[in-house]
């Protein structure tokens, strides 16, 4: 088996990491458009994450946040987003570099991404990915939340997702890398 010098796999999710700062940054501009919304799950470890340390405490490895009520102060960077959310009814600005992303999901259309980590400490490139679990809740059912983070920390958003609510919509899929790389 050959060797993949130019690293593929490197470049597909630095191309989908662009498509999640192009979208944010559309959505710092003109807002959200429609129904759509979004939930984004990052390593809170990761190099360039910033937050309160008492989210540190709550979500010591991952944290999913939902970008649909209540949130505020949308800044794009090249390399990061900050925002501002209400967690439990405490403001709090983070500050969440797209390296640092390990799943994007707009449950509006049905479309996301999972991602590896980029570097991440410990794992070589093209490590194994953790199988999909759905989400316990989104912070609009969760008790104590405010549209800022979900109670479990769940890592990686659903691969099939589940029909949307009033029938429409019909089992949309997010894109895995893997199923594009050869085993």
């Amino acid at each position: 088996m050959s060797v993949d010098h130019i690293r593929y796999d490197l470049l597909a999710q630095s191309a989908l990491r662009g498509v999640v700062r192009t979208v944010l940054a559309d959505v710092a501009e003109k807002g959200l458009p429609g129904e759509h919304h979004f939930k984004i799950t990052f390593s809170t470890i990761a190099p360039g994450v910033k937050l309160s340390e008492r989210m540190r405490e709550l979500y010591p490895q991952d944290m999913m946040i939902v970008l649909q009520y209540q949130f505020w102060d949308l800044t794009v960077t090249e390399q990061n987003f900050e925002v501002g959310l209400s967690f439990g009814g405490v403001t709090e600005r983070i500050t969440v570099p797209f390296d640092a992303i390990t799943a994007f999901y707009d449950p509006s259309v049905q479309f996301g991404f999972q991602f590896e980590l980029i570097g991440a400490p410990g794992e070589e490139a093209g490590a194994k990915t953790t199988e999909a679990e759905t989400p316990a809740a989104t912070a609009a059912e969760a008790p104590g939340t405010e549209h800022g983070a979900v109670p479990s920390p769940a890592p990686v958003t659903p691969l099939a997702a589940p029909a949307a609510k009033g029938g429409a919509g019909g089992g949309g899929e997010v894109v895995r890398l893997d199923r594009f790389r050869k085993k």
